[in-house]
Order: C-alpha cells, then sequence, then structure tokens
C-alpha cells in the first residue's frame, strides 16, 4: 500500500511536468551585465525602439554556434548597455535599442571574441548585420601564458565556490588534501569533515550522490584524486530543489571535465612514505558521443598509532578505574573506477550514462595492554591482540535525459540505481600478562545497501526576471545488517552458545517528495529565492530478536529562503532554511561492537529524525587586491540525535556508548576569510571559523534517575596559506591550519594541527610535471586529548598520530585534442541522505532522505 501511493504521488507530479510552457528569457554571456538574470542585477537596458540582429557562425566549418554572447556597448562611454545570447541556430536580436553610436563584441568559450566597431543605429531602425564568423582559438591548446589568477573564491546567492585546480601541494594526494583549504570546512587528521562545527553534512561528486561516498566520507575522499578536482561547493543555505536532509550543509565536489573532440590520456601518480597513488584517465569524443573511462588507486601503509586511556566507572557502588595503552598500525587500498557515456539526440537534447565502482580495503590492528582497579584494589593486567576489516565495494548506475528548449527552460529525467556491499569485522586474541593465549572473539557484520531513484525537474522563466522551478523525487531503500558476534576458548573454536549473540535487522525505507522554488530579481538589483519542498517518509523496520519495531511514518514540509544584495560594491546574503536529519546505519545498526571491550558502540534501530533551523547573514567585499567575506550564522536543533555514553552493566570497567534523541544543540558563530592578491602571481589567504555552542542531553547518575546534562563552549579553528607562480613553470605552496578543542555533549574532544608545502615544476611542452610535497615535517606527532564526563564516569583519553610525510608526484598528458563547443549540462540524481556518527561514518543507500541535484 505504501509502495502504491508513492507511486501514485510520483505519476502526479510527472504528469504535471508534460505542460507545455514558453517564455522568453534572454540572457548574455562574457563578463558584461545580463538582462535580469536570476541570482544577479535588474535589467538595466535602454528603453527605445530600435533593433540588432544577425547570425554567428563557426568560421571553419560554417556551423551556428549555439548560445553565444553578443554583447552591446555604448561607443562614448565604453560600459555595456545591453545584451543577449544566440539561440540554437547561432541567429540572435537586441530590442528597444536607442539610437547612439556602439560597438558590438561576440564571445564564446574556444573562440577568439569579436569586436564590429562604429555601429550606427538611428530611431527606429532595424539592423541587420549578417553573419558573423568566429574564428576557433585554436592557440589555446597549444600554450597558455598566465597573466593573472582566476579568483581563489566565488560566491552565489546561496553558496560559496572554492577553484581547487591551482593547488600545487595536493599533486599526488587527495579530496581531503584540498577540502582542508575550504573556508567553511574542518578536517580534521583522519579526513572526517565538518562544516560550521557540524558534521551533518553531505558530499556530492558532480551534482551526483554516490554509495561510495555515503559508505564513508573519510574514506572516499581518500579515493578522489586531488589533481581531478577542478572546484568545492560549499552550500550553506540549501533552496528547496535540494532534499530537506543535512542539516549542516552540502558540499558538491566537481570534476574536471572534458568536451574536445578527439582522444587523450591524463597520467597522475605519487610515492611516499606513508602512501601512492595511480590514476589513468582517458577521454574520446567523435562528433555527438563522447566516452571516457577512469581509473584510480591509492594505497596507504606506515600509518601508526599509540593510544592512552584513563576511565573511571561506577555502577552498583563499585567503582572501577581502567587504564590501557594501544600500540596499532593500519594500512589500505582505495580504488575507484568509472565508465560514461554522453551523446546528443538533437541540438537541444542529451543523454547520458555511467558506471561507477568503487572499492575500500582497510585493515588496521592494535594491541592493548588493560590492568583494572577495583574500589583502588589493582587486578590482573591483560593484553589484546585486535585486527579489524572495513571493506567495502559500491555500485553506482545512472542514466540521465535533459532537454533544453531555450536558454534557462529546460526539463529533465534522472534515474539511479545504488547498491553498497559492506563487512566490518574484527578479530581479538586475549592474552594473559605471560602473554598466553586464554581466549578469541570475533564480531562478523555484514550489510547490503540498496536503492532506487526516479527524478524529474523542470524549470522555466517567467517575464525577464523570474524563474520558476519546480519537481518530484521517489527513493526505494533497503538495508540489511547482519551481525554475529562469537567466542572461543584458547582452542579457538567459535561459537553463538553462551556469551555469541546473532542477530538482523532489516531496514524499508521509501521516500516521496514534491518541491518548488521562485526566484526574483527586483529593478533596485535585490535578489529573492524561496521555495518550499514537502518529503514524506514511509518505514518498516525489524530485527530477529524484537520483530517489528513500529517506527512509524512522518512528513515534514521545509522552507527556505534565500536574499542578496549589492551596496557599493559589498554583497550582502541573507537565508534562512529548515533542514532534517534521518539516522544513518551506524546510528540505528544494533551490532555490539566491542572491538575494545573498554569502550563499546552500539546503535539504536528506533531513532527517529531530528529538525534544524538555520539562519545566516554574509557580507563580502572585494578592496583592491583583497576579497574578505564574513559570514555570522544561528543553528539550532531539535530531537537531536546525541552520542550517549555509560558504565556497562556486565563488562566491568567498560563504557558503552549508543545514540538517543535526546539533545538540543545551539550554535552561533561567524565564518571571516580573507585573500590578498599580492601580485598577479602571488595570494595570500587568512581564515578564522569561531563559534558558541549549547548542548543540553539527558543522563543517568548513580541512584539510576535520569538527569539533564548541559555543556556550552566557544569552537576556534583558522589558518593561513599562500601560492606563487615563477617562472620556467616553477611553483610554490604552502598552507597551516589549526582546530582548538571541541565542544561535546559530555566533554570536549582535543584539537589537532596540520601544515603542507610543495613545490612543482611543469615541463616546457606544458604536457606534465614533477614536484614534491612535505606534510607536518617539523612535528614527529599530534596528541588529540579529549575528555568525558557524566555523573558515572569520567575518561580521559589521548590519541597520538605519527603523520610526518614526504611525497614524490608525477603527470603527464598524452595526445592531441581540438576544440569543440561545450557539451549542455547534464542532469542527474543527487541523494544526500544520512547523519554521520560523529567519526566520519555514514552509510550510503541506508535509511535517510535523498540529495535533489543542483
Amino acid at each position: 500500500m505504501k509502495t502504491n501511493v508513492l507511486l501514485l504521488t510520483l505519476l502526479v507530479l510527472l504528469t504535471s511536468l508534460q505542460l507545455p510552457v514558453r517564455a522568453q528569457f534572454p540572457v548574455m554571456g562574457g563578463t558584461t551585465q545580463s538582462k535580469a538574470l536570476p541570482g544577479t542585477a535588474g535589467d538595466q537596458s535602454p528603453k527605445g525602439s530600435g533593433k540588432i540582429t544577425g547570425s554567428i557562425l563557426d568560421s571553419t566549418q560554417s556551423k551556428a554556434v549555439e548560445f553565444a554572447s553578443v554583447a552591446l556597448i555604448n561607443k562614448a562611454t565604453g560600459k555595456a548597455v545591453d545584451g543577449t545570447v544566440a539561440d540554437e541556430k547561432g541567429k540572435f536580436a537586441l530590442t528597444k535599442l536607442i539610437d547612439g553610436q556602439y560597438t558590438i563584441l561576440v564571445s564564446f568559450v574556444g573562440y577568439r571574441n569579436k569586436t564590429i566597431e562604429n555601429v550606427t543605429l538611428a530611431n527606429g531602425q532595424t539592423l541587420d548585420l549578417g553573419v558573423i564568423k568566429l574564428s576557433p582559438n585554436v592557440k589555446t591548446l597549444e600554450e597558455v601564458t598566465v597573466t593573472g589568477q582566476a579568483a581563489l573564491i566565488e560566491e552565489k546567492v546561496d553558496r560559496l565556490v572554492y577553484n581547487a585546480d591551482k593547488d600545487i601541494a595536493a599533486k599526488g594526494g587527495d579530496a581531503t588534501d584540498i577540502l582542508r583549504k575550504v573556508p567553511l570546512l574542518t578536517v580534521d587528521l583522519d579526513g572526517n569533515v565538518s562544516l560550521r562545527g557540524s558534521s551533518n553534512i553531505r558530499v556530492l561528486i558532480n551534482n551526483k550522490p554516490s554509495t561510495i561516498v555515503a559508505s564513508s566520507v573519510a574514506d572516499a575522499l581518500k579515493q578522489i584524486p586531488a589533481d581531478q578536482i577542478k572546484t568545492v561547493e560549499v552550500i550553506t543555505s540549501p533552496s528547496a530543489k535540494y532534499d530537506a536532509e543535512g542539516s549542516g550543509g552540502i558540499i558538491n565536489i566537481i570534476t574536471k571535465k572534458n568536451s574536445l573532440q578527439g582522444l587523450n590520456l591524463n597520467i597522475d601518480s605519487g610515492v611516499g612514505n606513508r602512501g601512492s597513488q595511480l590514476s589513468l584517465n582517458g577521454n574520446y569524443r567523435k562528433g555527438k558521443a563522447g566516452f571516457n573511462l577512469g581509473g584510480f588507486g591509492r594505497a596507504m601503509y606506515n600509518t601508526i598509532t599509540r593510544t592512552q586511556l584513563d576511565q573511571t566507572s561506577e555502577i552498583n557502588d563499585v567503582t572501577t578505574l581502567t587504564r590501557q595503552t594501544g600500540d596499532g598500525h593500519s594500512s589500505g587500498l582505495f580504488g575507484q573506477y568509472n565508465l560514461g557515456f554522453d551523446y546528443d539526440l538533437a541540438k537541444n537534447q542529451s543523454l547520458t550514462a555511467g558506471v561507477r565502482y568503487g572499492v575500500r580495503n582497510f585493515n588496521s590492528q592494535q594491541d592493548l595492554i588493560t590492568q583494572l582497579f577495583t574500589d583502588g584494589t589493582a587486578g590482573s593486567s591483560s593484553k589484546r591482540n585486535v585486527d579489524a576489516k572495513n571493506l567495502s565495494g559500491t555500485l553506482d548506475m545512472n542514466v540521465d535525459y535533459l532537454h533544453t528548449f531555450k536558454p534557462q527552460q529546460e526539463w529533465s529525467i534522472s534515474t539511479l540505481y545504488s547498491r553498497n556491499d559492506l563487512t566490518n569485522n574484527f578479530d581479538a586474541d586475549l592474552l594473559n600478562s605471560s602473554d598466553v593465549l586464554t581466549g578469541r572473539q570475533r564480531n562478523i557484520n555484514k550489510n547490503l545497501n540498496q536503492e532506487f531513484t526516479l527524478q524529474t525537474d523542470y524549470q522555466t522563466p517567467i517575464k525577464k526576471n523570474q524563474l520558476i522551478e519546480f519537481g518530484g523525487k521517489a527513493i526505494f531503500r533497503q538495508v540489511n545488517s547482519e551481525y554475529r558476534y562469537l567466542i572461543a576458548g584458547p582452542s579457538g573454536n567459535f561459537t553463538t552458545e553462551n556469551n555469541g549473540t546473532l542477530g538482523e535487522l532489516l531496514y524499508h525505507q521509501n521516500i516521496a517528495a514534491g518541491y518548488t522554488s521562485y526566484t526574483y530579481t527586483t529593478k533596485q538589483r535585490y535578489t529573492f529565492k524561496g521555495g518550499l519542498r514537502y518529503e514524506h517518509t514511509f518505514i518498516d523496520a525489524s530485527t530477529r530478536e524484537s520483530g517489528t519495531l513500529g517506527v512509524a511514518d512522518y512528513g515534514v514540509l521545509v522552507p527556505s529562503l534565500n536574499a542578496s544584495k549589492t551596496i557599493k560594491g559589498t554583497t550582502i546574503k541573507l537565508g534562512f532554511n529548515r533542514r532534517i536529519q534521518r539516522p544513518g546505519l551506524q546510528q540505528l545498526n544494533p551490532n555490539f561492537n566491542a572491538a575494545n571491550p573498554q569502550v563499546i558502540t552500539q546503535g539504536n534501530p528506533s531513532l527517529r529524525p531530528e529538525l534544524t533551523n538555520n539562519m545566516e547573514l554574509g557580507l563580502s567585499k572585494t578592496i583592491k587586491k583583497t576579497f574578505i567575506n564574513a559570514t555570522f550564522f544561528g543553528r539550532v536543533t531539535n530531537n537531536a540525535i546525541t552520542q550517549v555514553s555509560q558504565p556497562s552493566d556486565s563488562l566491568p570497567g567498560a563504557i558503552v556508548t549508543t545514540y538517543q534523541n535526546i539533545g538540543r544543540q545551539h550554535a552561533y558563530g561567524a565564518n571571516i576569510f580573507s585573500n590578498v592578491a599580492v601580485t598577479s602571481k602571488i595570494n595570500i589567504g587568512l581564515f578564522l571559523n569561531a563559534f558558541y555552542t549549547s548542548l543540553t542531553g539527558q543522563a543517568m547518575n548513580a541512584d539510576g534517575v535520569s538527569t539533564a546534562l548541559t555543556n556550552t563552549g566557544v569552537n576556534v579553528s583558522g589558518g593561513t596559506f599562500a601560492s606563487a607562480q615563477f617562472k620556467n613553470g616553477w611553483g610554490a605552496q604552502a598552507f597551516g591550519f589549526m582546530s582548538g578543542s571541541q565542544v561535546q555533549l559530555q566533554g570536549r574532544q582535543g584539537g589537532f594541527g596540520f601544515y603542507t608545502i610543495g613545490v612543482k615544476k611543469d615541463f616546457s611542452n606544458k604536457k606534465g610535471s614533477v614536484g614534491i610535497a612535505a606534510e607536518n615535517f617539523l612535528s614527529n606527532r599530534f596528541n588529540i586529548h579529549t575528555v568525558l564526563n557524566s555523573p558515572l564516569f569520567r575518561q580521559v583519553n589521548d590519541v597520538y598520530l605519527y603523520n610526518r610525510g614526504v611525497r614524490l608526484t608525477f603527470t603527464y598528458k598524452i595526445g592531441k585534442m581540438s576544440m569543440d563547443a561545450p557539451r549542455r549540462k547534464a542532469k542527474s540524481v543527487n541523494n544526500d541522505d544520512v547523519k554521520s556518527d560523529g567519526n566520519g561514518q555514514t552509510q550510503g543507500g541506508t535509511p535517510g532522505g535523498g540529495q535533489s541535484r543542483q
């Protein structure tokens, strides 16, 4: 019945999108003013009765140059007064013009600009310029002379865009190295990402979700080569077009793409003392069809971690002190392989399909020595050698169709199938103080997560300064998690009898969603973008032990509003949105994970979603060569999914951590970023993130009574970077970041630091480069000092990370391409739908809402 309701909802949405809409929306390209493009200035065109027409052709192939930009420049003032873009046949028309002397500038990517001087227009005259031919800019492919640097930061009405393709130090690295330098983001030494102190963020790749990302954000970032990242979009105030999921915001990683004709192959490699990587990416395009095939592999090794744990717990009037030390190391192999296809069905229709497979093989080994003190009396010590395996194979397949009627008017249908096979196991050998084997333990946890998504979107301009968007989406999800906990004596024969456990979680989640969004730009250059989104979630959950869990269905209405205005060179942005955060598999999974029996984790399959209201005020201004951005924000979360730790009733000295909907979180703060272009080839940047947070929840006291917990404090992080380009292809870059301790409900998590420096030399033929980068080379180790408190326990945990590293990099490009007009943008499904467990672990294709594409 639930599935029928979902399909009926989707059918109604699809039917509504078949209504024809033919509104005009003229725009212009280049760097000149647009004609009331949503998100930009209002209509400033002069009013008259004159008209200028013409058509634009490729000079070498005599074919139309679609959507070329045409600017009308007042000859006396040198300023652009009007503009438009050519249609799919290369034709254009400028209307309602006053008489005067003009210059016409025609431009398009991949072609030399064409200037037509001394254009005289009389009052009421219609002037036909005839055929205007553009010459391909072939020299651009042969040699590029850098005379200045692209803007490091770009601002849009709902997001901040970081241009990452100039990063030298990240050569041979991965996406983690890039995201560390993006304003507003914090990336710890394990690769876990947070935005303004919230780990409830969603990471997309080219506007698409991926189970490669969703299975673990931290691990997924290690699978994305830094050399392939073009930009990183930080969407702090998502519009109604985005799914309601993701209370903290959205990170969209845009990779470099190729729309050139011909065949090429890119080789990127790096080798270092802690990791190595190799990637091969090929592109082939002929006429209307294009193919791409790529593979990336990364190996991690020589990663050492040492820990020290002191925790005191009180249960049944007995006080237990646990002292534990650990020595461990980890290694991993990460891979990502993709095959893509695109085809232009017609001049205004395109089809895109792709398959992506990701693999993760992460192994860690840790030797623990534990001693318990009961009411001050020392007991015997024990040893525990643990081998943990985190393995996954992820598959994404998509087919997308896009129909562009005219600029800004388009309709798309997108589909996505995702599958994630995840294994999270450990084996532990138990030894006494004399290193004699006394027993063994094994945990087996296999997960299969599948989802299918069908989505349709339509947008069209209304008049000259308005844009309306609406669409619908259906997501069908199934999660299966099997878990077994086995014990054995010294003989090594495992059994589920006695203390062994066996269980299974089956979680079905279907989501039906619809949205509408409206953008309006006034003559006074105010831009408003508002919308509503409704999502209804159908849940059917059960466990082998408890049967049906009775988690109720729920619906949520999500409003959003963004506004911007530029006053005397200062851009002001104001945003409000409501978001929900559905629990992820790590919060739901009832598997009893006791890899370290003193620090145990277990999920709660009865969790409900949390609701967050976000508000922000942003100011940005360019003063000569300095760009400054400051954003002030507030975030209030109700029914928050919060980690709660309690002493174990059955395991002496052990602390069990689970998740409950008992928290309330407030955060208020500011992000400040400044970039100084010292010269055209030298950039220096500074950024600072600071916010006050207040957390409330519940915990048990010694009498077994629930009492309120409150914790408040200030979180501060910041950093600096500098980059420089020199003669003969030389370049250098340096980066440093420091994060203070972070407030948690039951204490504070320790801070950390990170810094790197790199040098690169481009080959004279511009086809390759070599480089060297070093990170944390002045420090032997970092200590993350975490303290947790409650009425029943106190935990002090020190984690020492040894991450001094150096790597050599090599890149080379093989093949020759010829310029072709960029293809139309493709539309695709975005699902973005799980809450992080606070350790960078999230689960794709798991219970949660979808992230719609932008």
